[in-house]
């Protein structure tokens, strides 16, 4: 039985950053994975990844996405790969919405350079928009998108050219600690031992981490590109060089999120509903988009975007893995003290895929990590058995 420092199960967007991380510390590591990187099954492709570091969700994670797009300018250099563009961010609400209070807060709380604007600044700076007008904005330049399936490409390539052993297509069907405070994992072709384990499973946290019980909420979401009429506001004003990555709620009229045009004037201008899915599970996600969800996403579109009126380009679905308080579940596993868990992103994780991939590295390796984390404990009331 071939044996490692560490296993990583599931090399994605988190084992992929976390193979990375402890491959450059010179660390034995082993990563498994079902698809192959860059695949379309879990939660990391659509061409798409918003990063911004205001953070409504919570002020607490502006330190970890400073640390993050650290990381990311490290990765494009390493890999070679474009990865980050930084067109800029705004976040619409009314006054006392989240979206926008949330980000004024966590703004003003560590000092980042940001601008507000009422409606008519919003309408002036970026005609494709019309918001209500009674609606705030804080814009922010430091935000923006990265790439999800060139940053899990990335991770892989870099981490095997750092030592690591990955491999893909090779589905890990069991795994458990062992008597000697090791543990073992077994697949179709072979059976690997190891000194500690990282579990990273996406939307199949379910069943890779059955022994947690952890209560999260698997969700089918969908990503639409719709293409806006280029007569009543030109092309330009569509792309990623004039027009930022975007978050509106108004008088509770449910969270949108979406991207400038990034891909050609052909490629569609892409978005989505934050958190209207449906519950399914990593293995029966019903992929179809039928027409009725499209327009449902387009008329709710065109509350902030009146000119988005074109066809269809294209939808896609993904998969959330959600807790109950959308925070991350990251650390120690309760009842294994030598495996680490990286879950539960709640739909907003990928843009701290290096830091946490860092994070992961530290537990496997010295058990702790500097890095501030108790709000995705494990063991915090919010994930108790309900």
């Amino acid at each position: 039985m071939d044996s490692y420092d560490v296993i990583v199960i599931g090399v994605g967007s988190m084992g992929g950053a976390a193979c990375n991380a402890l491959a450059e510390r010179g660390v034995s590591v082993l990563g498994l994975e079902t698809y192959q990187p860059g695949h379309d099954q879990g939660s990391a492709h659509g061409g798409t990844r918003i990063i911004r570091q205001s953070y409504f969700e919570d002020p607490a994670y502006v330190p970890l996405l400073r640390s993050a797009y650290d990381g990311w300018r490290k990765l494009e250099t390493e890999s070679g790969r474009s990865i980050m563009n930084l067109c800029g961010g705004i976040y619409i609400g009314d006054p006392e919405n989240p979206v926008f209070a949330g980000s004024r807060e966590a703004a003003e709380k560590h000092g980042l350079a940001h601008e507000i604007l009422d409606a008519s600044e919003i309408r002036s700076r970026f005609p494709t928009m019309d918001p209500a007008d009674d609606a705030l904005a804080l814009y922010e330049d430091n935000a923006g998108y990265v790439r999800p399936e060139e940053t899990t490409i990335a991770n892989a390539e870099v981490a095997a050219r750092k030592g690591a052993t990955l491999r893909f297509g090779e589905p890990v069907i069991w795994w458990g600690a062992t008597p000697g405070g090791g543990v073992e994992v077994i697949t179709p072709q072979g059976r690997y031992g190891g000194d500690r384990l990282i579990v990273t499973p996406g939307a199949w946290a379910p069943q890779m981490l059955a022994d947690m019980g952890l209560p999260l909420s698997i969700e089918r979401m969908i990503f639409h590109w719709f293409t806006p009429d280029f007569s009543a506001v030109p092309y330009e004003y569509w792309h990623e060089d004039r027009h930022p990555i975007y978050v509106e709620e108004t008088h509770a009229n449910q969270q949108i999120y979406g991207f400038p045009m990034t891909d050609g004037r052909d490629g569609g201008f892409k978005l989505g509903f934050f958190r209207v899915g449906t519950p399914t599970t990593a293995n029966t996600i019903d992929r179809v988009v039928r027409d009725e969800e499209n327009e449902t996403m387009r008329d709710r579109a065109r509350q902030l975007f009146p000119h988005l009126t074109g066809p269809v380009v294209q939808a896609k679905t993904c998969l959330y893995s959600v807790t109950p308080d959308e925070h991350f579940v990251v650390g120690t596993h309760p009842a294994h003290e030598q495996v680490s868990v990286g879950c539960g992103f709640s739909g907003h994780g990928f843009k701290f895929v290096p830091v946490i991939g860092e994070i992961l590295a530290d537990l496997a390796t010295a058990g702790r990590t500097d890095h501030p984390v108790a709000l995705f404990d494990p063991r915090r009331p919010a994930l108790a058995a309900i």
